[in-house]
């Protein structure tokens, strides 16, 4: 009898990689356009949600790569801050205490019990208002490239705000005033700290000498074109953290 070589078995399939959906959403200054991802089974049951803030200017659009990684296993959101991407713009000067009561606005309408936070750049100190506003809602955080500039760096080289929309220059002139170093040592939630290789990889150092027992993680990865380019790569950076 001739006996066939059984065939090599398959490895197992990894999970799929949820698909990255839209949303309109009420804030208080009108509607909020919302990228999301979630695992098969709806994502409520599974890990603490995710909320990612992107950088000014910028949209949620940027995190969609890494929207199709870190929802397999948790509830994923990237809004459009008001005024960006496709978000209604405010109709007067906000602080950026408003904008975190916008963003507040989508946490209660989405019944959001707990949810992590993940800030690039100029988000990581929207996410830090966030934090400081909302408490114990928040478990951890995680803050890309966080612009913790001296004087001289901010005077430096001021971003070119006149081809703007105007409710764009107001949060860009804004966080040009924001007392980072006072405001970030309030924080009392785990903090991670990724540094990818940017403009900002002296001035994201800075965070320990702010929170000495944030963990910062060194990144040998592209900066502003991180999500796009690296998405794995960030994942790996970020799961074990985010689960505690």
């Amino acid at each position: 009898m001739l006996h066939m070589p059984k065939p090599a078995a398959k490895p197992a399939p990894g999970p799929a990689r949820p698909r990255v959906r839209r949303g309109y959403f009420e804030c208080r200054y009108g509607q909020l356009h919302v990228h999301n991802a979630m695992p098969p089974g709806g994502g409520f049951e599974e890990g603490t949600a995710l909320l990612c803030l992107h950088e000014c200017p910028g949209s949620g659009r940027g995190f969609t790569p890494f929207l199709g990684l870190a929802g397999r296993d948790r509830s994923v959101y990237a809004p459009d801050l008001p005024g960006f991407g496709e978000s209604d713009a405010p109709a007067a000067r906000p602080t950026l205490e408003d904008y975190a009561g916008a963003l507040g606005d989508f946490i209660d309408s989405m019944r959001l019990r707990r949810l992590d936070l993940f800030g690039q750049r100029a988000g990581a100190f929207l996410a830090a208002e966030l934090a400081l506003a909302r408490g114990p809602q928040i478990g951890r955080l995680v803050l890309v490239s966080p612009p913790l500039l001296t004087a001289a760096e901010r005077h430096k080289a001021p971003p070119a705000l006149t081809d703007l929309p105007e409710s764009q220059r107001w949060v860009l002139e804004a966080l040009a005033q924001y007392p980072a170093r006072e405001r970030l040592a309030r924080l009392t939630q785990k903090l991670l700290v990724l540094r990818p290789r940017d403009d900002l990889w002296e001035a994201s150092a800075r965070m320990r000498e702010v929170l000495p027992a944030a963990r910062v993680l060194d990144l040998d990865a592209p900066g502003r074109e991180l999500f796009a380019s690296a998405p794995e790569h960030l994942i790996d950076a970020v799961r074990d953290f985010l689960r505690g």
